[in-house]
């Protein structure tokens, strides 16, 4: 049941970061998922890195779209001149 949640909050985070940021975006439905599942896995080693969230604490849905964002920042930086 964990993994099904892990995907329904990564859809909702990648769909709301698409929303968010503008510009060309990648791919469609199935990218919009995994982008929001590695924003929240981001977030979770970043908020870890930080001492945000302990050991086996995850990052939130906020931190989900965060990191989902910052995916998508990277994502715009690194094809802005193709």
């Amino acid at each position: 049941m964990h993994i099904i949640w892990t995907i329904l909050i990564g859809l909702v985070a990648g769909a709301i970061a698409k929303m968010i940021l503008p510009g060309k975006n990648p791919g469609g439905f199935i990218m919009t998922v995994l982008l929001g599942i590695a924003g929240s896995v981001a977030a979770t080693y970043l908020g870890h890195f930080i001492g945000w969230y302990h050991a086996g604490e995850s990052a939130g849905f906020i931190g989900a779209v965060v990191g989902a964002m910052l995916l998508l920042g990277i994502y715009h930086l690194a094809t802005k001149n193709s």
